[in-house]
């Protein structure tokens, strides 16, 4: 089943108790939503994007930046508990009573992760075409450190061990195999994926990783993650093709 068309789903609820009102702070001179909004206009791959909130600040804002704010999410999938999965099943119900067809994919986006670029997505959508048996493509980076050789846990007699126990001593850190983090810069799944899963199943559904540079693996949950993209825009670090 092809990828097409895409519907892209900003998520940003009006609450966030790490840092308040973080989705509508300025960064680099925008609203942080606002980056999302015109990163999905520089990608024509997009069919389709939307912004889905339970904020009237939050959609006003994100209309006057070109957001499409189609409905409201209903106050139960606004919590701090909520999971994204039952988020995005609303998204795509939504948007597929409203547009009257089915979507082949959906690309998740979350505001908080400013520092994908439009290249990116072409490469989910590549990686997802050339395996029809793969149901999701997710963004990843190589930290700066790798926990199989720094990360030790206390034992039960107090004295340390390696976090990740393996059979081979590694002598070296550059012989260590690499490790990943999920970044949350973009998800990609196929449609029917959303539509018919409980939840994302990473772990047991055939997904593939897109790998992008650390240094562009922004997620801002705080002031100190918030003042830290604003330093590597302004350096020059991260460019961002929309500003």
């Amino acid at each position: 089943m092809s990828v097409h068309p895409i519907l892209a789903v900003i998520p940003c609820r009006g609450g966030s108790k790490g840092l308040p009102g973080k989705n509508v702070r300025p960064l680099a001179g925008l609203p942080l939503i606002a980056h999302s909004i015109k990163f999905a206009k520089l990608c024509p791959e997009v069919a389709r994007c939307v912004v889905s909130t339970d904020s009237e600040e939050v959609a006003n804002v994100a209309q006057a930046y070109g957001g499409v704010v189609p409905f409201r999410r209903p106050a139960n999938l606004a919590q701090d508990d909520t999971p994204m999965w039952p988020v995005l099943q609303h998204a795509l119900q939504e948007m597929e009573q409203q547009d009257g067809y089915r979507y082949g994919s959906l690309l998740l986006l979350e505001p908080t992760s400013p520092g994908r670029l439009p290249k990116d997505v072409q490469q989910a959508i590549q990686i997802l075409e050339d395996d029809p048996a793969c149901v999701g493509v997710i963004a990843a980076s190589e930290p700066r450190f790798n926990p199989r050789w720094v990360c030790i846990e206390p034992r039960p007699d107090g004295y340390i061990r390696q976090s990740f126990a393996t059979d081979h001593v590694y002598i070296r850190r550059q012989d260590v195999p690499p490790v990943y983090r999920i970044n949350g810069s973009l998800y990609l799944w196929r449609r029917d994926h959303i539509a018919n899963s409980t939840l994302s199943d990473i772990g047991t559904a055939p997904h593939r990783m897109l790998i992008i540079p650390e240094i562009r693996a922004i997620d801002i949950d705080d002031i100190q993650d918030l003042n830290l993209a604003e330093l590597w825009i302004r350096e020059r670090f991260i460019q961002l093709p929309w500003l």
